[in-house]
């Protein structure tokens, strides 16, 4: 199975939200996305996933994280269940318990921002 897509946790329709602006540099860089997080809604035409049904997902290859620590706790094993290749921890988002898990999995964990690394060709 090809892992070409990038999942945004704490995806949200407001175009002031860093969540979004990451589904827009992502569609400009002909990325596909999937957003995903307890808002409803749509970002850029896609539907906002309900992260509460813990829906079933294949080929992610990016996980972007747009929740700070505390409030990702609660789907920590589920993140890891969709076996991406990397998780980008985003400021405000990084999380050393997580980071230690995602690891142990052979799974990439960066503290990183996923607007600079697309800016900057590093992803």
């Amino acid at each position: 199975m090809i892992k070409d897509k990038t999942l945004i946790v704490g995806a949200t329709p407001n175009p002031t939200r860093y969540a979004f602006s990451a589904a827009e540099f992502l569609q400009r860089a002909k990325k596909e996305f999937i957003p995903i997080s307890i808002k409803r809604g749509e970002v850029l035409g896609e539907p906002i996933l309900d992260l509460r049904e813990k829906p079933r997902l294949e080929g992610i290859h990016t996980i972007t994280l747009y929740l700070n620590a505390k409030h990702q706790e609660e789907w920590e094993d589920y993140l890891l269940s969709l076996q991406p290749e990397r998780i980008i921890f985003n400021p405000g988002a990084e999380n050393p318990s997580l980071f230690k898990k995602a690891l142990a999995q052979g799974i990439e964990p960066l503290n990183a921002c996923t607007l600079v690394m697309i800016s900057s060709g590093q992803y």
